[in-house]
């Protein structure tokens, strides 16, 4: 079956409205804003079905972020609340912290940290203003779990976790985003690289691959695959000693 941006988009802005309408008809959106094409959209479909009075985007530099013009664009675009938390003075002192009783972090607990910070200040501020966290992730990254573990991966609610990369470019240019955002190179803002570069293949291979099981190049297709194993237990519910309790006798 053919994708259809359109009736998608008017699917997803629904279903918002149905999620809020269940688990908070009084509640805000609340969205962490990077100027990339999922928290741009993110924001426009909580915007389109929520009203943008109830819409409040989240700018969470890292001390000097070189591409927060584009987040500031974003919010001023579509018009929604926003605010600014720069993370660097919690950032370095938790660093500083831990350094000191540990010795130094490795690598990847260095490049994680962030994203766990910033969804910390998400919930500061969601539980501020009545809010409920919109989790960014699309199906892309999710497969072969490209974010952080209790950071971008998480949320309240998750409007773009069942779309690929394609697939929300193309709602987010039906919903009229102008395509600095949509086109914006992926990257996750820590290590500087683009998440291509980091996942060694681009997200249209990965794409394709995800709804048609095609993919030409087997040692592309090993490297998805592995991803994928790797990574599911990031998109499952923590796993848990199955224990039901003490059964009684038989008579």
């Amino acid at each position: 079956m053919e994708f259809c941006a359109q009736k998608v988009m008017e699917d997803v802005i629904q279903w918002i409205r149905d999620w809020f309408a269940a688990n908070g008809p009084d509640c805000n959106a609340v969205v962490g804003i990077s100027g990339g094409k999922d928290s741009s959209i993110t924001a426009a479909l909580c915007a389109a079905a929520l009203g943008k009075n109830r819409v409040i985007g989240v700018l969470m530099p890292n001390g000097e972020q070189s591409d927060i013009a584009v987040a500031k664009d974003l919010v001023a675009t579509l018009g929604i609340k926003n605010v600014e938390i720069n993370i660097k003075t919690a950032y370095d002192a938790l660093c500083t912290e831990i350094e000191d009783k540990i010795g130094a972090m490795s690598r990847q607990a260095v490049v994680n940290l962030p994203p766990r910070l910033r969804m910390s200040t998400l919930y500061a501020v969601s539980q501020t203003f009545n809010g409920r966290v919109a989790n960014t992730c699309n199906l892309s990254e999710d497969w072969v779990g490209y974010s952080t573990r209790y950071g971008d991966s998480v949320g309240d609610f998750s409007p773009l976790s069942n779309l690929t990369v394609a697939e929300v470019k193309e709602i987010a240019r039906c919903a009229g985003l102008p395509d600095r955002f949509i086109e914006k190179v992926p990257s996750d803002g820590l290590c500087g690289k683009t998440d291509e570069d980091n996942l060694g293949f681009t997200y249209a291979t990965l794409d394709r691959y995800i709804r048609t099981g095609i993919c030409e190049d087997e040692q592309t297709k090993q490297a998805i695959d592995r991803r994928h194993k790797a990574n599911l237990f990031k998109l499952r519910l923590m796993d848990s000693f199955p224990y039901d309790g003490p059964r009684k006798a038989e008579d």
